[in-house]
């Protein structure tokens, strides 16, 4: 189930009961995620600007959840000759467990948000370790997936901020769940 790795194994963790975020009736059913075909004009390179002293913040979710995030650094890339521009956060704490110290994290939006994608947008995780000594790193929305949320409200999500809205569709990556 998938055309890449990624697709697979996002699959196969969503069949596995011990993992998956669906509810029970849906994974009865669950034959596979939709995703839109592959792209590779959706893999391009950002230049990072890190934010230096970016103080520490609650991230609003769908709950009452307040997870502790910081402002990373600004990515600046282009799809399409548009110029783009997504903050980056990183989760305080992840960096206490030694599994995601080296994850960040890209929430957005863009014109397929409510659409073809889910309304509250999509996740992606870069690494720090990816990042390059240029300070570029590459983003692959192929590779974006969907919060738990957007499959089972008992989860507490994120709510991307209103500044990583994208002003142009990406085709790419992971799909609404049940909206196509």
């Amino acid at each position: 189930m998938g055309d890449t790795p990624y697709q697979q194994r996002l699959n196969s963790s969503f069949k596995d009961a011990t993992s998956s975020p669906l509810k029970k009736r849906d994974l009865k059913e669950f034959e596979g995620l939709e995703f839109f075909p592959v792209d590779s004009n959706f893999i391009v390179t950002a230049k990072l600007t890190r934010i230096e002293n970016a103080p520490i913040f609650k991230m609003p979710t769908t709950t009452d959840r307040a997870p502790l995030y910081k402002e990373f650094g600004i990515l600046d890339f282009i799809i399409n000759n548009k110029s783009l521009q997504l903050t980056v956060y990183q989760s305080q704490e992840d960096l206490e467990d030694e599994q995601y110290k080296d994850y960040l994290f890209i929430p957005f939006t863009d014109e397929t948000s409510g659409n073809e994608s889910y309304g509250g947008g999509r996740y992606m995780d870069v690494m720090l370790s990816d990042i390059t000594s240029e300070e570029t790193i590459e983003l692959n929305f192929n590779n974006t997936y969907n919060p738990y949320c957007a499959y089972n409200e008992k989860f507490s999500c994120p709510i991307t901020p209103r500044k990583n809205h994208l002003d142009i569709e990406i085709k790419a990556g992971i799909q609404d769940f049940k909206k196509h």
